[in-house]
């Protein structure tokens, strides 16, 4: 693993770790496993700031003391795409083993291609993003790709908070402007060269009307699909076309994460550090170990109060009850988020609500209803788990009661494939699960993140990752997909946790 680059000050040490939330939760959708994401994380990292560095330095001497327009992405984008560059490297050194088997398909194709050919032929956001000044393209790729609250964005950029509504809303007029510029550079073929002025009229007015002959256009030209999707802006479409121009493969699923780690309030800001490599630590410097000392002293004083209270015997009378209730009876991984395998965005990190889970299961009370079978005592969802969902096509049981609850949410859709989540609550502790559901359309999930899948015709069965296994009682796990779809695309059926049936709603 490479040297991580040092920060030269506490406003770069405040931005590293910024960084490297979003860069470690891409580059855990490009490896096979979390075993790798962290050594891809960490070279692409080093490279993308030296990469900066450099560029930065050369601009310096080339302005003779005026300040100059840094020709960079920000440096979230600038190291997303270090990822993707690392991982060509590495699947030119023989370690493509150690990717997504779809990434690798893609790093062979002509769509990779087009990151690394002639400019004039790369994909329009990222040429139209780097022509912006660096400022203004932070703040769009802020707001609109890393989903953070245009609030939170102003303190970060250290802008009025009053205003950057309004400063977000002329910053996608110059994106436009620069895309459309770009557009018009572009070799365009006769055919798209006369679509070019009806796409730019089209695209002004939200509420316009796309011709049919331009409709159909866009339906075979990727070129002028791209720039319809950077030049409108309304509709939503503006995050993809960033996130697909600039990051390219898993853009989609990306910003699924973001999404899903800012709603659940588990995307970190710079003052939370405790996934950030020691590297970044050098001796006699206090400021990059306050985090951490903080961090460790909390988790000494919980993990001193969870010892008291395991030692408690449960159960043995009503005081001893109360105080097991009191504390959740929960150990310490429950009350302190771990970010150990993936930082929160992905949200990172662990992405959706699972991630601030526990280390080990809860062990439920016996019930204290007079039954003597097996219906008297529940088994905590986790210890074990029926041998049909072990193996991948679950057999509910319909006597059983619920005691989870599942989401489906539909996220996009498109003629031949869609993007999904499924979030489920469970009523138990756990300490590992595996959720399933049938299709009823012959949908087939093809990339999950948050989770492995198995497929057996119809039923899906989407086990834990490494890094979320473990849920609070009460609290919810997640996985979000793609899949393919034809004719129809109806909700799934028959959620099951752990092979126990699950009321759903979606």
């Amino acid at each position: 693993m490479p040297d991580l680059p040092t920060p030269q000050d506490a406003a770069e040490a405040t931005l590293f770790s910024e960084c490297w939330d979003a860069v470690l939760s891409y580059a855990d959708l490009c490896t096979g496993g979390s075993a790798d994401a962290r050594p891809l994380a960490s070279e692409a990292f080093s490279r993308g700031i030296r990469e900066a560095r450099a560029a930065e330095a050369e601009t310096g001497r080339k302005s003779f003391g005026r300040r100059a327009r840094t020709p960079l992405l920000p440096r979230i984008p600038l190291l997303l795409t270090a990822v993707r560059q690392t991982t060509a490297a590495w699947e030119a050194q023989g370690q493509g083993g150690r990717l997504d088997p779809d990434l690798r398909l893609w790093l062979n194709s002509e769509n990779a291609e087009r990151f690394t050919g002639p400019p004039l032929d790369r994909p329009l956001a990222l040429r139209g993003l780097r022509d912006m000044q660096e400022p203004d393209a932070a703040l769009l790729w802020l707001a609109e790709v890393e989903a953070i609250p245009t609030a939170a964005v102003a303190r970060r950029l250290g802008l009025d908070p009053a205003g950057v509504v309004e400063e977000l809303q002329q910053v996608r007029g110059v994106f436009r402007d620069r895309c459309h510029r770009n557009h018009l550079d572009t070799p365009l073929s006769e055919e798209c060269r006369s679509y070019a002025r009806l796409l730019d009229a089209v695209t002004r007015s939200p509420a316009a009307d796309v011709p049919d002959d331009l409709s159909r256009h866009l339906a075979r030209c990727v070129r002028c699909a791209e720039a319809a999707a950077c030049l409108k802006h309304s509709g939503g479409g503006l995050p993809a076309a960033l996130a697909g121009g600039v990051i390219g493969w898993g853009g989609l699923a990306y910003l699924e994460r973001r999404r899903r780690a800012v709603e659940s309030g588990l995307s970190r800001g710079a003052a939370d550090d405790a996934d950030e490599p020691v590297g970044w630590a050098k001796e006699g410097d206090g400021r990059a170990r306050i985090g951490r000392a903080g961090l460790l002293a909390v988790a000494a004083g919980v993990s001193l109060l969870a010892l008291v209270v395991t030692l408690v015997p449960f159960g043995s009378d009503a005081g001893s009850d109360a105080a097991a209730e009191s504390a959740g009876r929960q150990p310490v991984g429950e009350q302190v988020p771990s970010f150990d395998a993936l930082p929160s965005g992905s949200g990172s990190g662990s992405v959706g609500e699972a991630t601030s889970s526990t280390s080990s299961p809860r062990t439920p009370k016996s019930s204290t209803g007079t039954g003597t079978g097996p219906g008297s005592e529940k088994e905590a969802q986790g210890d074990s788990s029926s041998s049909a969902e072990q193996g991948g096509v679950a057999t509910p049981d319909p006597s059983e009661p619920a005691v989870c609850h599942a989401r489906y949410e539909l996220s996009n859709e498109w003629p031949d494939g869609f993007q999904a989540t499924v979030t489920v609550r469970s009523d138990y502790a756990l300490d590992t699960w595996r959720v399933g559901w049938t299709f009823r359309d012959g949908q087939k999930v093809t990339q999950m993140w948050d989770g492995g899948f198995d497929q057996d015709g119809s039923r899906v069965t989407a086990s834990a990752a490494d890094y979320n296994k473990s849920v609070a009682a009460g609290g919810s796990l997640a996985v979000g997909f793609l899949a393919s779809w034809r004719d129809e695309n109806s909700t799934p059926v028959d959620f099951t946790l752990n092979g126990r049936s699950c009321t759903h709603s979606g």
